[in-house]
């Protein structure tokens, strides 16, 4: 009889201990879900950070490509304004060539 209540003594002091561990390794598993909760919490909130940031460089990008495209197109047209000026003063130039040479022909006679 002894020997029953030894192997049961034995066999509770065993149960006990199993019991010990499986409550130490819930306790583990919850802290450790607790951390990587945190984790994902912040993880989720920088991503939203990124996200708008990605959205504002978008919309920097989006206003300082119109404004390039705007320019571009007064660059155009600038330049088209320089040609014809160019043309007039080349005119002008053979204009007024053409008068001194009649000038020094009246000069001359």
């Amino acid at each position: 009889m002894e020997a029953a209540v030894q192997e049961s003594i034995d066999a509770l002091s065993s149960l006990e201990e199993r019991i010990n561990r499986a409550v130490q390794v819930v306790t583990n598993l919850r802290t450790e879900n607790e951390r990587l909760n945190d984790q994902l919490t912040e993880a989720n909130e920088q991503l939203v950070s990124t996200k708008a940031q990605v959205d504002e460089l978008q919309a920097s990008y989006n206003q300082a490509r119109g404004e390039n495209d705007a320019l571009e197109q007064k660059i155009k047209a600038l330049c088209e304004e320089i040609d014809v000026l160019r043309g007039e003063r080349k005119q002008v130039r053979t204009r007024i060539e053409k008068l001194l040479s009649q000038l020094d022909l009246l000069s001359a006679s």
